[in-house]
């Protein structure tokens, strides 16, 4: 399983255009630009189709034609721009399967034709399975709210997935679901740093974030090979991120990176 990290960073991004803290000035400087979390799987499999994300795909050196399944994990813009659904239209009829909970799959109908045929919008819960062509796929419940229900994913092909975006700590019932296989990436929001005033019971902040790696570690889902990859990263973590991260055996996730089987 290739796993293509197209954007990495929470809905304002990091650097925020809007702020001059001294985390976006650094990473201003640094050249470091991280924008709304989406991922690619094979070419095949696209988590979050957000504003920035048919253009992250070409930054990065790839097209979106070969996709024949998006999962969108809810209804915030940052991670659903239901636009894509028409721009795609304009030039493939390739059949394309929509996954999503309901309110998201809401905001994608007034996006289609009524009469056209190429994509499936599909509803899904937490506690649902279903395959995607060699893709296995579970639903996992979020602490999150996004007019409605929010998801998490777990993907089991060649390789084993985990799609924790956007969440607090683990829901109930979260980690029953995604499971007692282990994993080989996990894909985890890590939004407030040590904020702890801000992390509360619908993010994650550096704390709350080691707190549900370690959970996970307990449930022999997690282990030493296991790459755990923090994104919806923002301004309010240090630029050393990264050594914070090391310390719980994580990393930060970066625009434009690739988790082949065997990178580091």
């Amino acid at each position: 399983m290739d796993v293509l990290l197209m954007g990495t960073g929470s809905a304002d991004g990091w650097p925020s255009p809007f702020c001059r803290c001294d985390s976006c000035t650094t990473m201003r400087e640094r050249g470091e630009l991280r924008t709304p979390t989406s991922v690619l799987l094979d070419g095949q499999v696209w988590i979050d189709p957000g504003p920035e994300a048919a253009r992250q795909a070409l930054r990065a050196g790839v097209d979106l034609v070969d996709v024949h399944t998006v999962l969108v994990s809810h209804a915030h813009s940052d991670h659903l721009d239901p636009a894509f659904l028409l721009h795609r239209g304009w030039v493939t009829d390739r059949p394309l399967t929509v996954y999503g909970p309901a309110p998201a799959i809401e905001r994608c109908r007034d996006w289609l034709a009524p009469d056209q045929t190429a994509v499936r919008l599909v509803e899904v819960t937490a506690g649902d399975g279903f395959a995607a062509g060699e893709y296995r796929i579970t639903v996992v419940p979020a602490a999150h709210e996004a007019l409605g229900e929010a998801v998490l994913y777990r993907i089991d092909a060649e390789r084993s997935l985990l799609y924790a975006c956007d969440t607090g700590p683990w829901a109930e019932g979260a980690l029953e679901l995604i499971g007692e296989r282990r994993l080989d990436v996990v894909l985890m929001e890590q939004t407030f740093g040590d904020r702890l005033d801000l992390a509360g019971q619908r993010h994650l902040g550096l704390t709350t974030f080691a707190r549900s790696v370690a959970a996970l570690r307990a449930e022999g889902l997690v282990d030493d090979a296991t790459r755990v990859v923090a994104v919806h990263l923002s301004h309010h973590n240090s630029p050393e991120l990264e050594d914070q991260l090391r310390a719980i055996g994580a990393e930060a996730g970066r625009d434009g990176q690739r988790l082949g089987a065997g990178d580091r």
